[in-house]
C-alpha cells in the first residue's frame, strides 16, 4: 500500500469521525466515497463496517435512555436489517463500476434533496407507518453501496427528534444493518481478515475525530459546516463518476 493512500484513508476515517461527532452519524458519507477512489465500492464498504458496527455499538449504549420513540426504532432497525441484506447480494454480484455510478447517483440525489427540501418535516404517526418500507430502502442502500443517508439520515432527521434522541435511533438502525451485513461479506470473500484489521484502526481513528467534530459543531454554525461537507461530497462523486467512465 502506497503511503498516498494510507494518508488518504486515515483522512477518510478521520474526517468521517469528525462528522460521526458533529452529527451523531454520517461517518459513512465521507469515508466511502474517499475509499472508493483509492479501490473500489466492495472494498470501501467492507472496509468500513467494522467501523461501522463499533461506533455504533458504542453511541447506540451511551444514548439508550433517549430512544423515546417507542417500537419505532425497533422496527426501523429491523427492516433495515432485512434491506442491508438483500443490498449485500448486490454488492457481491454487481460489477464495481456499476456499483461507482450507483454511489454516485445516490450521493447526488441526497445532496439535490438537501438543497431543494432543506426544512422538510414529517410527523412521527406517519413516519411510524413508513418506517418499515424507509427503512427496508435505506438497508439495501446501505449494503449495495455502503450509504443509507439519502434516506435514512434525511427520514429522521424530518422527524425533528432532539440531536440525542436522532443518535439513538440511527444508532441502533446501523447496527442492526451490521449484524447482517457483515457475515455476508465474509461468506462472500469481500470482509477479509486484512480489512477487518484496517477497519479496527479505522475505528480508533472514528474515535479519535469524533470529538473535534463535537467541537467545531460548538463553535461554528452548523449550516456552514453542513455546506463544507456537501462540496466536498460533490468534487468526490464526480471523481468517482469519471473514474467509473474510465473502467467502463
Amino acid at each position: 500500500m502506497e503511503w498516498v493512500n494510507i494518508v488518504c484513508l486515515v483522512l477518510a476515517f478521520y474526517f468521517g469521525g469528525m462528522i460521526k461527532g458533529a452529527t451523531g452519524a454520517g461517518a459513512p458519507i465521507i469515508a466511502i466515497p474517499i475509499i472508493s477512489l483509492l479501490y473500489d465500492v466492495p472494498t470501501a464498504v467492507a472496509a468500513f463496517t467494522v467501523p461501522n458496527f463499533l461506533s455504533n455499538v458504542w453511541q447506540s449504549w451511551k444514548f439508550r435512555s433517549h430512544r423515546v420513540t417507542g417500537s419505532f426504532a425497533r422496527i426501523f432497525a429491523g427492516a433495515g436489517l432485512l434491506g442491508a441484506g438483500v443490498g449485500t447480494l448486490g454488492l457481491a454480484y454487481l460489477p464495481p463500476a456499476l456499483l461507482s455510478v450507483i454511489l454516485s447517483a445516490i450521493v447526488i440525489a441526497y445532496l439535490i434533496f438537501r438543497r431543494v427540501k432543506p426544512d422538510w418535516s414529517l410527523p412521527l404517526p406517519v413516519a411510524k407507518r413508513v418506517g418499515p418500507l424507509v427503512g427496508f430502502i435505506a438497508g439495501t442502500l446501505q449494503g449495495a453501496a455502503g450509504i443509507s443517508a439519502p434516506v435514512s439520515i434525511t427520514f429522521l432527521n424530518a422527524i425533528k427528534l432532539s440531536r440525542s434522541g436522532f443518535i439513538a435511533v440511527v444508532s441502533m438502525f446501523f447496527v442492526a444493518m451490521s449484524l447482517v451485513q457483515m457475515p455476508l461479506l465474509v461468506h462472500y470473500e469481500l470482509l477479509t481478515l486484512e480489512l477487518a484489521g484496517y477497519g479496527v484502526i479505522g475505528t480508533a481513528l472514528i474515535f479519535i475525530g469524533m470529538p473535534f467534530g463535537e467541537w467545531i459543531i460548538s463553535k461554528f454554525p452548523a449550516e456552514r459546516f453542513d455546506e463544507i461537507i456537501q462540496i466536498l461530497l460533490f468534487v468526490m462523486v464526480l471523481s468517482l463518476i469519471f473514474k467509473a467512465l474510465g473502467s467502463g
